[in-house]
């Protein structure tokens, strides 16, 4: 059976928003090994629509090799889009999904193969309120942002998180690997 993994970058005071924080070499390094790892990544709309940046540097390559090989590793992985006012997606990797959040997963989950992703704030609030994500991998820039949207701002029920391993990078962000526990 495949694990759901949610996996996302966040500001130490919880602010989960794409557009912040500070990637480096090693933390894009870090993502394209994770791709490799897995059969697919899911979005929603908006995180999708925010990841389309990265097909820029197939066309027009960066300077910086790791920012390069990320884009190369995006664009491979299957990408299964949720989406109410999407009509298609023209990346050639992604799909719109047929069925609705919980069935696809739960389809995904029973399949033999890789890892799933989940990539979009969205997403990883509703799936963990079904009880449906099997670990949570939340990468922490050593920032505070201040304003945006925060992770856990919506869960109104107590999820009870078990800590796996931890991975430091030297920018001093760090990766905290959580099986969920039943609760």
């Amino acid at each position: 059976m495949r694990k759901i993994i949610a996996a996302l970058n966040m500001t130490v005071d919880g602010i989960c928003d794409h557009t912040v924080g500070i990637p480096d070499v090693e933390i894009h390094q870090h993502y394209t090994e994770l791709l490799g790892q897995g059969d697919a990544i899911l979005y929603g709309k908006t995180t999708y629509q925010l990841m389309e940046y990265w097909r820029t540097f197939l066309e027009n390559p960066s300077e910086e090799k790791s920012m390069n090989d990320f884009a190369t590793a995006i664009d491979r992985i299957p990408k299964i889009v949720f989406s109410h006012t999407l009509k298609n997606v023209d990346w050639q990797s992604a799909t719109l999904a047929n069925n609705d959040l919980k069935e696809t997963v739960l389809e995904l989950k029973q399949q033999s193969g890789e890892n799933i992703f989940i990539g979009s704030r969205s997403l990883i609030i509703q799936l963990l309120k079904l009880n449906l994500i099997d670990e949570l991998q939340l990468c922490i820039y050593p920032m505070v942002e201040g304003k945006g949207l925060a992770l856990f701002e919506e869960i109104y029920d107590r999820i009870i998180f078990k800590l796996v391993k931890t991975k430091i990078f030297n920018s001093g962000a760090i990766i905290l690997y959580y099986q969920l526990l039943l609760y």
